[in-house]
């Protein structure tokens, strides 16, 4: 796009951004990035603070590097106050997370910060909406609390437009201006024009638009279920090579070289708050309609019965060597959710640590990103020294696979107790670096 196209779209409008975590963080960096004027909006004041010092989104490359370039040229401001917010700009985007809650669609984030946009809504304002949705939700609950105290309509006064993340978590900034085109839908024509040109901005690989808002929500799960339902068959062809003696590692480098063959990485688990979630908001639709997805189904219950599988497999360690593993130190490697995240919402180390203190275990976990946590039990450790958690450990637990851990080898675990078991959910570390050790291995028997 054109300079002078970008700077007519831009000129005189403040965009604000409400949620500035692991997706809004990025998306407010990468308008700042495309020249705009950026409000940032969280409720979190330690997340606030931590980005007017430099400190936010390590994990992410350059964003924090955007947010302190824009707070020193006087292009970024960053407020807990979102209806002063929505007074203050012309272009509101909502990335605020939604999750379950209880296996409920959690929505709570989600309306309070369309409260706050339609007490500051105006005349040809836009608001566009990013976290991933069961479809119908932008225009059966959203559009009318914009228009309820707004008194506008939407697509005659404001434009209305979805427009879904699609990020990794680690490369999220470059995954928005390279890596994928941006999908826009929008309430009506006006709409879908406007998020068409304004995305275009930030979006090197364009826009792909889709006709309605209802098929984009379902396009941004769907990507998520695709995902879910193809680790649990690596999950459970994982499960039969250990059973049958088949190396799955070695089988699925053989089969992905066929180009219409693209088999996952099975693990401890699925964790964060997209390939859990999106599968159980397409489950509820469908049940709504008094459809059942079994095949989403199943592959949701292969997926969240892993931690326990692989507790269960790692104690078969204790079996082998006739020792009783109640009381024994566990030492579990990775609260994130998988590897090189700071994220451990869901995090399947969580069911990992209850099942070994089920069984009478002591568990600490290590994790080198994670430093504090109110989710794990009181009596579990965690803590970024690793000599710390495995001394005296009775055996290793390989929960995410943090590059570090690669590196790993038989005399990095020379303070555990001999002798020594690994079990390894992640197949990140190298077995010839742990000839003397008992060692069992997701995928291999």
């Amino acid at each position: 796009m054109s300079a002078n196209l970008k700077s007519s779209i831009l000129n005189h409008r403040v965009i604000a951004v409400y949620g500035l975590g692991n997706v809004g963080g990025p998306i407010a960096a990468a308008w700042l990035r495309g020249g705009a004027t950026v409000i940032g909006v969280d409720i979190s004041k330690k997340l606030l603070a931590n980005i007017q010092k430099g400190k936010s989104h390590e994990k992410e490359p350059f964003v924090s590097e955007a947010f302190s370039n824009g707070l020193r040229n006087k292009k970024f401001s960053v407020t807990s106050d979102g209806i002063s917010a929505s007074k203050k700009s012309n272009i509101k985007i909502v990335a605020v997370p939604v999750g379950l809650q209880n296996k409920s669609i959690d929505l709570r984030a989600l309306v309070s910060v369309a409260k706050d946009i339609s007490a500051g809504l105006k005349k040809g304002d836009a608001v566009l909406i990013s976290p991933s949705l069961p479809p119908g939700t932008c225009e059966k609950v959203i559009l009318p609390i914009l228009e309820k105290r707004s008194r506008l309509k939407g697509e005659r006064d404001f434009h209305l437009i979805y427009n879904p993340e699609r990020i990794f978590e680690g490369r999220a900034l470059k995954d928005i201006e390279e890596n994928y085109p941006a999908i826009v839908s929008g309430l009506g024509k006006k709409s879908l024009a406007f998020g068409k040109e304004l995305l275009a901005i930030i979006s090197k690989k364009g826009v792909l638009v889709l006709s309605s808002i209802a098929n984009a929500e379902a396009e941004k799960l769907f990507e998520g279920v695709y995902r879910d339902v193809n680790i649990a068959l690596a999950n459970e062809l994982a499960d039969f090579c250990e059973k049958s003696g088949v190396n799955y590692w070695e089988a699925r480098k053989g089969a992905n070289s066929q180009p219409f063959c693209h088999l996952h990485y099975p693990g401890t688990g699925v964790g964060g708050l997209c390939i859990p979630v999106y599968p159980r908001f397409v489950i509820d639709a469908a049940k709504e309609m008094g459809m059942s997805l079994k095949m989403i189904e199943s592959a949701r219950k292969i997926n969240d019965f892993m931690p326990k599988k692989c507790v269960a497999d790692a104690l078969t360690l204790f079996d082998k060597h006739k020792i009783n593993p109640k009381g024994k130190k566990i030492a579990v490697l990775g609260l994130g959710f998988r590897g090189e995240v700071v994220d451990s919402r869901l995090s399947p180390t969580y069911t990992v640590v209850k099942e070994f203190i089920a069984k009478g275990c002591n568990v600490q976990v290590h994790d080198p990103y994670i430093f504090e946590d109110g989710d794990l039990p009181k009596s579990v450790k965690l803590s970024s020294n690793l000599n710390e958690v495995i001394k005296n450990a009775s055996m290793i637990f390989i929960s995410s696979d943090h590059k570090l851990y690669s590196k790993l080898n038989s005399k990095s675990f020379s303070v555990a107790k001999k002798p020594l078991l690994i079990f390894d959910g992640r197949n990140i570390l190298d077995k010839n670096n742990f000839k003397n050790s008992s060692f069992l291995t997701i995928g291999l028997r």
